[in-house]
């Protein structure tokens, strides 16, 4: 008998409340590293009607003009009408940023013989299966393509009168653990008044729905756009935002589990993201090096100190060598302390304003250092499998 289960994810676009805080605290982080790549970051942001408040700490050598950076991030996401909840022109914005705590720094500083350690405690994971060619699970990957699809269209004027605020949520029906098709599709887009939801509604399934998940629809997939009869009332005037709520959309969708810390607004010497693109990169390698069809790895830190205080892989029981195997290779070629990660992945580089909207894994830009799949050769080898082979997505999609 076939065993049917459902795998839903959402993805909300550049607009939402919550992405223009991750947005600003990142451009934040790259203003800082472009002139100093040994800032020190961690900076929060929240919106509400017409206000930005930015919080946090810093110790850096460069300057950040932060009210600027805000208005001009509200500016290029698309906020230039007070009718979307927020004006790049008219908003307040208000900072209260001090120094990193000396506490703090004492365990992450290198001195003398000891290694940079950890800003922090606590336990990231990364994760990667063959269901798609970025090595990701479908439902997410479907979920950022139509939000990436709601920006396109609204940008281009190609459906006129969308403002920057949108989510999508789709769920996939498996088959044995297989995709074989989308159940329900979910879309909220905010519009202004003059465009009749009908009208909205039609412009959506066409120009958007069906571009991006025609293949994996059929006449009995539910679609649901703006359900509750109109979607005026939008950013931060629908709802507040705050940097580091979209995690499960910034990751995997729901697919594997999460450690709980934000990415967005720290600098790599913050485990809670250089952690997480380091979990990433090694569960991708596995997987691409066909060690396993899915894998999940699991890292953790106590502040100050540079080794992980633990490893952990989980295939899933889809290895294809011992799972002790697999630990040992991770353990052998992926040192994983956050020196190691960031030099390795090269991370002090003001890259990550454009990683805050539309998810931090399973982009192709070569800027995301963390999804280079440049030791499957060295741990395909070594696990025994001998002929180097890069494993293909079951999906095409």
């Amino acid at each position: 008998m076939t065993n049917i289960t459902y795998v839903t994810s959402e993805s909300v676009t550049e607009g939402h409340p919550d992405k223009i805080c991750d947005q600003i605290s990142d451009t934040i982080l790259d203003s800082l590293f472009a002139q100093d790549p040994y800032s020190r970051v961690a900076v929060e942001c929240l919106t509400t009607t017409g206000l930005i408040v930015v919080a946090g700490e810093v110790t850096s050598k460069g300057y950040a003009d932060i009210q600027g950076i805000a208005r001009r991030t509200l500016k290029e996401i698309g906020y230039t009408n007070p009718q979307y909840g927020i004006d790049c022109e008219d908003a307040g914005v208000l900072v209260s940023i001090h120094g990193q705590s000396p506490d703090i720094a004492q365990g992450v500083n290198e001195s003398g013989n000891k290694e940079q350690g950890a800003g922090d405690q606590g336990m990231m994971y990364g994760f990667a299966c063959n269901e798609t060619p970025e090595l990701m699970p479908l439902p997410i990957m479907l979920a950022h393509r139509l939000t990436m699809k709601l920006t396109e269209v609204r940008r281009r004027g190609i459906i006129p009168d969308l403002g920057p605020d949108g989510k999508s949520q789709v769920s996939v029906e498996y088959h044995d653990n297989v995709p074989r098709r989308l159940s329900a599709i979910v879309i909220a887009q905010q519009h202004l008044e003059k465009i009749s939801e009908e009208e909205l509604r039609d412009e959506i399934r066409k120009k958007v729905i069906e571009h991006v998940c025609g293949k994996w629809m059929d006449e009995n997939t539910k679609v649901y756009i703006n359900a509750t009869g109109k979607f005026v009332i939008g950013g931060p005037e629908g709802d507040s935002g705050v940097t580091g709520r979209k995690i499960i959309a910034d990751s995997y969708g729901g697919v594997g589990r999460h450690g709980g810390g934000a990415f967005s607004g720290k600098d790599p010497s913050k485990v809670d993201r250089s952690g997480a693109y380091a979990a990433r990169y090694v569960a991708k390698n596995i997987v691409a090096a066909g060690l396993a069809d899915k894998c999940e790895v699991q890292l953790s830190y106590a502040i100050g100190v540079a080794q992980p205080t633990s490893i952990n892989v989980d295939t899933f029981g889809t290895n294809n060598i011992p799972e002790p195997k697999i630990v040992e290779l991770v353990k052998k070629h992926f040192k994983l302390t956050p020196r190691w990660i960031i030099e390795h992945l090269n991370l002090r580089r003001p890259i990550y304003r454009k990683t805050a909207a539309y998810g931090h894994f399973g982009r192709e830009d070569p800027d995301f250092t963390w999804e280079k799949t440049d030791m499957t050769e060295t741990l395909r080898i070594e696990a025994g499998l001998m002929t180097p082979l890069k494993a293909e997505a079951k999906l095409i999609y």
